[in-house]
């Protein structure tokens, strides 16, 4: 399948029982989950039988599965309490990414607080993140995926090339990739409307992180107009993005297979509409 397309699945209550019900309701063919409380610190440690129904049914239906990791990390932080929670916030993350069997687990990039240069706050991303990515042994382990932010306040990944500096921090290991949010690219000023501007914005990508980086997409249109810098999401369509910025996206060669995951407002309605028309768009 080109592109799998699915959602940002609510979980409390069990990964298998509440979570993939929710899927198959959406008709989802790819699903992402917390894992723990995303603006938390807590890392709890799941319910091995849910583990195992809800990777044994992945498996079956042929649904691939995603985390995403608290919102709190930032490995960027100038505070040592925050750094220190960030990694063992993200270490929990993919030890259960691989227990559940995810593919991926996605973070967002954070930023560099306490008035740092970005230079010093790259430095402390490579000596506490490194480790954790060489930490990724086993053949079943998920990819760490680098989330950009819409480029609010000091943050060290918003537009496609600031992704290089990110990677060379962590030595472009093979482990590492890209969830792309097409929000967050949009409000960082890439302009996903036009003829061209879906390709121009992969293009760069491709260009900053090299081919086959890219593992999934969080299909968000935006409530703002491009360069914004604002993260409000809105429903597939009905966006600055529209309907014509999608379905370019899905036309670009770096996109060929990746899975799209919608985060987007409207509740149970909502997500409905915005997964079938993702996949009327797909061609």
């Amino acid at each position: 399948m080109r592109n799998p397309v699915g959602g940002h699945v609510p979980v409390a209550g069990g990964l298998a029982t509440i979570g993939l019900g929710y899927a198959r309701e959406l008709g989802a063919e790819t699903v992402q989950v917390f894992v723990a409380n995303p603006r938390g610190w807590a890392t709890p440690p799941g319910s091995p039988a849910q583990d195992e129904r809800f990777r044994a049914a992945c498996e079956a239906e042929s649904i691939s599965a995603w985390v995403h990791a608290p919102y709190l990390i930032n490995f960027g932080s100038h505070t040592e309490a925050t750094v220190e929670k960030s990694v063992e916030s993200m270490r929990h993350s993919l030890r259960r990414g691989r227990e559940i069997g995810a593919k991926g687990v996605v973070v967002h990039t954070g930023s560099a607080t306490g008035g740092r240069p970005r230079a010093v706050a790259l430095a402390q991303v490579r000596e506490r993140l490194l480790p954790l990515l060489d930490e990724l042994t086993h053949e079943d382990d998920p990819y760490l995926l680098l989330e950009s932010t819409a480029g609010q306040g000091f943050s060290l990944c918003s537009r496609a090339e600031d992704f290089g500096p990110y990677f060379d921090a962590l030595d472009r290991h093979p482990k590492l990739g890209i969830c792309l949010d097409t929000c967050h690219i949009f409000a960082a000023g890439h302009d996903l409307t036009g003829p061209h501007g879906a390709a121009q914005t992969l293009d760069a990508l491709v260009a900053t992180v090299g081919e086959g980086r890219l593992k999934l997409i969080h299909a968000n249109d935006s409530k703002d107009v491009v360069g914004a810098r604002k993260d409000r999401h809105a429903n597939i369509g009905v966006g600055h993005i529209g309907e014509d910025g999608f379905r370019n996206l899905l036309q670009h060669p770096a996109t060929d297979g990746v899975p799209l995951i919608i985060e987007t407002p409207g509740g149970k309605a909502g997500h409905l509409a915005d997964v079938e028309l993702l996949k009327k768009l797909r061609g």
